[in-house]
């Protein structure tokens, strides 16, 4: 081989490991501004043996994923993130159980928990995904019951007092209603049964309550025909059919104390937005009966209603009636034409039994 041979191969070479130096982007530019000039395709390249090279990634692959990996270990010990924390008390956005000596800028890694709302969004978006999973691939079984039981229905219904966001609520509780009792009906042919089907077959009953969903398409009359016997005679069904009862002809006491009782964990859930709303009710009947002179005590009505004093207090001025202090007693007078049903009634802390109540 003579000098020229030589400096041409030498060329070459330079050249190659100067284009693999540069990798596959210069590659791609220089192949780019060839084409463009009416230049000819270059040759493919030369094939190398890799026999004697390991699979890519083999050797990433045997460190990483080796049987030795140390398990995830959770970072955050607190039940609330110190970031979220200290913005909360910023903006002064604790819950009433958060805050240190009631002070609403001020909490600790004790009392702090995750905010509510973003968790259960968090939940609500992914249970109602697993739902249309289930309707779509058209799964009825006992597991696909358990879990519109456990998991879809009990997180269907979320606290807001925003009417679009209670009528959504309400809309994806039916639709979760409609579908597990068409797989009621599917299990029933095979002669098999829930345990929990009386409850939820309750919750179409009580959703009847108050105005906050429209009127439902077939009356309760003749939806009870189309139910099992043993549905219709279960206690589950027979509390419903009561607290309805009691709620459209008036007997507000015998529909808290009934509700305290016998209301299981989700129909107290489920029955919490109508509470204040029967409370208004029963406020108006108190305003249009008895005489001016005989006045109603805060104190008697909030054993009544199970609601504590401060709290009807507070639900007799946005009514619009005028309350009266006598010897630490507040009281209103009846026959007053200022009540008004609110638009917007807050949401109800629950069913409040005071100690005397319970003697």
């Amino acid at each position: 081989m003579d000098r020229r041979d030589t400096a041409s191969h030498c060329g070459r070479s330079s050249a190659s490991a100067r284009g693999q130096g540069r990798g596959r982007g210069w590659r791609g530019r220089e192949e780019g501004r060839g084409r463009g000039r009416g230049a000819a395709p270059s040759p493919p390249p030369t094939s190398y043996s890799t026999s004697s090279f390991p699979a890519a990634g083999s050797a990433t692959a045997a460190d990483t994923t080796g049987g030795d990996a140390p398990p995830i270990v959770g970072s955050c010990p607190d039940m609330c993130p110190a970031r979220e924390r200290a913005q909360r008390e910023r903006l002064r956005d604790l819950a009433l159980f958060e805050r240190v000596g009631g002070d609403p800028a001020r909490t600790s890694t004790s009392l702090a928990v995750k905010k509510f709302e973003i968790v259960h969004d968090f939940i609500f978006d992914r249970t109602r995904s697993v739902r249309q999973d289930l309707s779509m691939q058209n799964i009825v079984n006992e597991q696909a019951i358990h879990i519109y039981e456990d998991v879809r229905l009990a997180s269907s219904y979320q606290d807001s007092d925003a009417s679009s966001m209670c009528y959504l609520n309400m809309e994806q509780l039916m639709k979760c209603l409609l579908s597990l009792f068409d797989m009621y009906d599917a299990i029933h042919k095979n002669n098999s049964q829930s345990s929990k089907e009386a409850e939820y077959y309750s919750f179409y009953v009580l959703l009847h309550l108050g105005c906050k969903i429209p009127k439902m398409v077939d009356s309760l009359s003749l939806w009870y025909g189309h139910l099992p016997a043993s549905i219709v005679r279960s206690k589950e069904m027979i509390f419903a059919r009561s607290i309805l009862r009691c709620y459209h002809i008036g007997n507000f006491k015998r529909f808290f104390c009934t509700i305290a009782a016998e209301a299981t964990d989700l129909q107290l859930r489920l029955l919490e937005p109508f509470l204040n709303e029967a409370r208004v009710r029963a406020l108006m009947y108190f305003n249009h009966s008895g005489y001016k002179l005989q006045r109603h005590p805060l104190t008697h009505l909030s054993e009544i209603l199970m609601i504590e004093e401060l709290e009807l207090e507070a639900l007799c001025r946005l009514c619009g009636l005028e309350i009266s202090e006598n010897e630490d007693t507040k009281a209103f007078a009846p026959k007053q034409a200022s009540f008004c049903i609110p638009g917007s009634i807050p949401q109800s802390n629950g069913i409040y039994i005071s100690r005397e109540s319970q003697r």
